[in-house]
C-alpha cells in the first residue's frame, strides 16, 4: 500500500493482507519446540511466507537453514543472509546453471528423481549437494522406495566425483487428504518408516543414504516418533489457515493471517453481498469439503475470534467475492482463507498488527 499506514486496521484500505504478529511468534516457537522435543532440526519452509522478516525470527529461534520452492525465493533469501538452502522441488533442467551460480555462495542443496536429472548436473562437472526425493505415499514426485531403480539412483548419487549426495528427501503430502487426527498420524508414520527402512535397504547395499528429511505441517502437528530422522521441512504452520483447522493441525486462535476486506455491493432485499477480496485475494481453492463449498470463512468481528456461522465466500471472480449473507455497503470483514500459502502470493505485503494496532508492513517475495 502506498502512503504512511494508519494506526488501526478499522482504517486499512482494502483488499490487506493481516499478520498477527503475536500469532505468529507463539506459533514459530511451539514448532521449533516441537521438532527440538522430537529430536530433529527444523529446516522450515518459506513458500507459505516468502517473507524475510518471517524467516529471521524462524532462524532466531533455532531453525537449521531454510526450504524454498522456487530458485528466485532461494536467491532472495541468500541476498539477506541466509546461506543454507534446500531447493526441495525437483530439479528443472533447464535452470542448472541458475543453480549452479548461487552454489557458488550458499550452501544450496537440489532435489532429483530422475536419471536426465543427474546425467545434466554431472555433465556440469561442477560440485553442489543433492537430495534424492523419495515418494512416501504421496504419489506426487519422487522414486518408488522399494525399486531398484531408487537403489541405482542413490548409488549413482554417493558414487559421484562432483556430486555430494546429501540424503534422502520426502513430503507426506497425503496428510492433508487424512480424514482424521488419528489417520494423520498414521500417514506420518508411514513417512517416517518409509524413509528409515529405505535408508536401511541403502546401508546394506553399501550406500552411507545421508540425512534423511521430512515434511508438512499436518503430519508434523501429529506424529508420535521421528526416531532415525534428522530434519523436518513444515511451512504452512507458521501462519495456518481454514484447511489445518479441520484437519486438527491448529486452533482458530492459532490462524495468524487473514484479508481485511471491505463490503462493496448489496442489492436491495438480496441475500448476498460482495466483496472485494476475490480469486486475486483468496484464490480459488475450496479447502475442505464443507457444505457448503466456500472460498474463505469470516470472522463475527474485526478481531479474530468466532468464525460467524452462516459469512462465507461463495463465488469469487478476480476481484469480487460473493457472500451468502447480505451485509450493508461500507461493512469490513476479515476472512480466514482456506490456503494461506495461496493467498500470501497474491499480495505484495503483510500489514503487521498486535490486536487492533498497526505495527509495520513485511514484504512478500513472491516473484518468480
Amino acid at each position: 500500500m502506498n502512503g504512511p499506514l494508519p494506526g488501526s486496521v478499522d482504517d486499512l484500505p482494502t483488499p490487506v493482507l493481516v499478520l498477527d504478529l503475536d500469532v505468529l511468534d507463539a506459533n514459530l516457537s511451539r514448532m521449533q519446540a516441537r521438532t527440538d522435543a522430537l529430536g530433529v532440526r527444523l529446516r522450515p519452509h518459506i513458500k507459505t511466507h516468502k517473507c524475510v522478516e518471517v524467516g529471521e525470527r524462524q532462524r532466531a529461534l533455532g531453525a537449521a537453514g531454510i526450504t524454498v520452492s522456487t530458485l528466485e525465493e532461494a536467491r532472495v533469501f541468500a541476498r539477506h543472509g541466509f546461506d543454507d538452502i534446500t531447493w526441495a522441488f525437483p530439479l528443472i533442467l533447464s535452470r542448472i546453471d541458475e543453480a549452479l551460480e548461487l552454489a557458488e555462495r550458499i550452501a544450496l542443496g537440489l532435489t532429483v528423481d530422475s536419471e536426465r536429472a543427474i546425467d545434466a548436473l554431472e555433465r556440469a562437472a561442477k560440485p553442489i549437494g543433492v537430495w534424492l526425493k523419495v515418494d512416501c505415499g504421496y504419489g506426487r514426485a519422487g522414486v518408488d522406495p522399494g525399486s531398484e531403480r531408487a537403489i541405482g539412483l542413490a548409488r549413482r548419487l554417493a558414487d559421484s566425483s562432483t556430486l555430494t549426495f546429501k540424503g534422502l528427501l520426502t513430503h507426506s503430502g497425503h496428510a492433508y487428504h487424512a480424514d482424521s487426527v488419528e489417520r494423520i498420524a498414521d500417514v506420518a508414520e508411514q513417512e517416517r518408516a518409509v524413509m528409515v527402512a529405505f535408508a536401511d535397504r541403502l546401508r546394506r547395499d553399501g550406500i552411507d543414504p545421508g540425512d534423511l528429511s521430512v515434511g508438512s505441517t499436518p503430519a508434523l502437528s501429529q506424529v508420535r516418533s521421528l526416531e532415525g530422522i534428522d530434519e523436518a521441512r513444515p511451512g504452512n504452520y507458521a501462519l495456518y489457515d481454514y484447511t489445518q483447522v479441520t484437519l486438527g493441525s491448529c486452533t482458530l486462535a492459532d490462524c495468524a493471517v487473514t484479508v481485511l476486506a471491505s463490503v462493496i455491493s448489496n442489492a436491495p432485499g438480496g441475500q448476498r453481498s460482495i466483496t472485494d477480496a476475490g480469486a486475486l485475494a483468496l484464490s480459488k481453492d475450496l479447502g475442505p469439503p464443507d457444505d457448503p463449498p466456500h472460498f474463505g470463512r469470516v470472522w463475527t468481528a474485526l478481531e479474530p475470534g468466532e468464525l460467524h456461522p452462516e459469512t462465507r465466500v461463495v463465488s469469487v471472480s478476480q476481484e469480487h467475492g460473493v457472500l451468502d449473507t447480505s451485509l450493508p455497503v461500507g461493512a469490513k470483514i476479515r476472512v480466514l482463507a482456506n490456503h494461506s500459502c495461496l493467498t500470501v502470493a497474491h499480495f505484495d505485503a503483510f500489514i503487521v498488527v498486535r490486536g487492533s494496532e498497526v505495527l509495520d508492513s513485511w514484504k512478500i517475495w513472491r516473484s518468480r
